[in-house]
Parts: C-alpha cells; structure tokens; sequence
C-alpha cells in the first residue's frame, strides 16, 4: 500500500511522522498501529462519554478536548416531557 505525501497531500507526511514519534517505531509499525489503536480509543470514549456520574458539563469537555481534525465527539441531552 502506499500512501500519497506530494502535493495536497504533504500533511499526511508529517502526521505520520507524529506517530512513529508517539509510537517510537518505524513509519509503516507507526500507520499500522494507529489502525489498530483508534477503533478501541473511540470504543474507550463512547464509554466515557456515557458514564452516569459525569456531569453534563463534563462530558462535553471531555468530548470537546478528545476530538480531532478527524473526529468530533459530541454530547447531546435530550428532555423529554409527556403530557396527558
């Protein structure tokens, strides 16, 4: 697989640069294992995001200082008020 970095697509070079930094291996190990870890990091903060004893506050904090160019986590409340 190959990975376009020319042109338009300089930023990707650098961004995978910051993972073989974070991950202190090579490029290739470096893509492979930010494959690898993002599906359980967005499973870990679903699960944060959804834990009963955080304030609302606090979850759209959370949610705000964990999103990324990539992706945006976001919390909703919903009220709902029935009447007969």
């Amino acid at each position: 697989m190959r990975i376009r970095t020319d042109g338009d697509y300089a930023y990707r070079r650098d961004a995978i640069e910051r993972a073989a930094d974070v991950y202190d291996c090579n490029r290739t190990k470096a893509v492979v294992s930010a494959c690898d870890d993002v599906p359980h990091f967005v499973r870990a903060i679903q699960q944060v995001l959804e834990r009963d004893d955080l304030t609302l506050k606090q979850r759209r904090e959370i949610a705000e200082t964990l999103s990324t160019r990539a992706m945006t986590f976001e919390v909703e409340s919903e009220i709902v008020v029935d009447t007969d």
